[in-house]
């Protein structure tokens, strides 16, 4: 039995909204006999279609749900894991063999309160890098500052950056940068955020073409250091978290393809899972493709050497599991990183489940498999209002011919009356690519006006960096 847990970065680290769809994601990952545990109970018809593609029966799986905690049902209470009546059920799943019936615990976040759950369990040994990740490692691995170090020491390119402690310290990193980048922009970063939505953007030049970029915010300074100055006073406690965590200031790399290379690491070593891109629309990620195509040899060289560098790195340090090294293929050709995601990220279930699980994209004829975020200007009523139309279009997903539309997760409104922000994959013949079947769906449901809708107050249903 393995216990899957579908849970995301602790709230302690950064505040999440309300995470249910997105957390289910697991179904992707469930095999006969696991045990799954969700913040609330899982959406039945979405449980149903998941299962239907995977092959496993409901009935084989176990599903629970620890006690409410200070966000209800919408996120995780870490804390809620190892409340004694919930590890007293835990333990009456496992039955009579008590510990010895588990082989893995398999968190969607390296949350500390997991490897106390482990603890309580007794079986810390199945869950890899327990003991890095109780004390602190998920912050630890997936601090954007401290990515900067571990990429530095490991000799892996990264773009001409700073690491800021203080405002004033940004102010001074962003005048210099500002003078030297040929781009005349610099990029401002959280340390803890994802899907670009903890980045900023600082432009100069108000005539820059900033659509694809992965910040989702945008300023343009006023001219001279009086400007720089006066966006620190406003900015600094955003981007620092309330002077939490250090600030990234990094130079634009303007024109740049945004690409990843996925590993895992264990204690015998790290190897390669796969290769995609990612793709932004208004600087908001967009979707991503996998497997990589369209880059030459030494492109997709310099990518595998760097994430494997970067996978070795956080191995030395004791991380253990999946983990994403983002980077990008500036327009020559060289290849910098940019993030290590060290958790599951928001591609795992992409690659492993849909495209080489389901599509299986490795055997003829060729497939891809592409995940779109639905736009901010689509109106989707429900889980069942989309599958009907995928049946109406004829993009149902067809196993004979490996083509058509796989939905990732529950279309779950927010709030009532607002319209389900989800994700779907798309798989396709890279002959006749994605935009044809994307193309039929937005003119069904592309309803809402563009400029009505602040996704950043909603990033929590699938903000891929399916990050930290």
């Amino acid at each position: 039995m393995r216990i899957l847990i579908g849970n995301h970065i602790d709230p302690s680290i950064r505040a999440r909204g309300d995470m249910r769809a997105w957390t289910q994601r697991l179904f992707w990952f469930a095999r006969p006999g696991d045990l799954l545990i969700l913040c609330c109970e899982p959406d039945a018809v979405f449980v149903d279609y998941a299962l239907a593609h995977t092959g496993v029966k409901r009935e084989e799986l176990t599903v629970l749900t620890p006690p409410a905690g200070a966000w209800g049902n919408r996120l995780f209470d870490p804390a809620s894991l190892t409340v004694p009546t919930f590890v007293e059920q835990v333990r009456a799943v496992l039955g009579p063999d008590g510990a010895g019936a588990v082989s893995e615990v398999f968190a969607l976040w390296p949350s500390a309160a997991v490897a106390r759950l482990a603890h309580a369990l007794g079986v810390t040994d199945c869950f890899p890098g327990a003991a890095f990740f109780e004390q602190g490692g998920g912050e630890i691995g997936n601090n954007k500052a401290n990515f900067r170090a571990l990429a530095a020491a490991a000799g892996v390119p990264i773009l001409p950056g700073r690491i800021c402690r203080s405002r004033a310290e940004a102010i001074e990193a962003a005048d210099a940068l500002l003078e030297t980048s040929a781009s005349g922009a610099v990029v401002v970063k959280q340390a803890h955020n994802g899907a670009g939505v903890g980045n900023q953007l600082l432009v100069r030049d108000q005539e820059m073409a900033v659509d694809h970029v992965g910040a989702r915010h945008l300023h343009h300074l006023a001219p001279g250091p009086d400007g720089i100055a006066a966006y620190w006073a406003e900015r600094w406690p955003w981007a620092s978290g309330e002077n939490r965590w250090p600030v990234v200031i990094e130079e634009f790399a303007p024109g740049a393809d945004a690409v990843y290379s996925e590993h895992y690491a264990s204690d015998e070593g790290t190897r390669a899972t796969e290769t995609g891109r990612l793709l932004y629309v208004g600087r908001r990620l967009s979707h991503q493709v996998v497997p990589l195509d369209g880059v030459t040899e030494p492109v997709r060289t310099a990518l595998l050497d760097g994430g494997t560098r970067l996978a070795e790195a956080y191995r030395s340090m004791g991380y253990r599991g999946h983990l994403s090294a983002d980077a990008l293929v500036l327009p020559g050709g060289r290849v910098v990183f940019t993030e290590v995601n060290a958790q599951v990220s928001g591609s795992l279930h992409i690659y492993q489940s849909i495209a080489h699980g389901i599509v299986e994209v490795a055997a003829a004829p060729a497939r891809q498999v592409v995940e779109y975020h639905v736009p901010p200007t689509w109106a989707v009523p429900s889980f069942t209002a989309f599958l009907a139309a995928l049946d109406e279009l004829g993009l149902t997903y067809d196993p004979a011919t490996r083509t058509g539309v796989i939905v990732s997760m529950p279309a779950i409104p927010l709030a009532p009356g607002e319209p389900a922000q989800f994700v779907f994959c798309i798989a396709y013949d890279p002959a006749d690519g994605h935009a044809g079947p994307f193309d039929r769906l937005d003119a069904r449901f592309a309803t809402v006006p563009a400029g009505t809708y602040d996704a950043s107050q909603h990033v929590g249903t699938g903000a891929v960096s399916f990050s930290s």
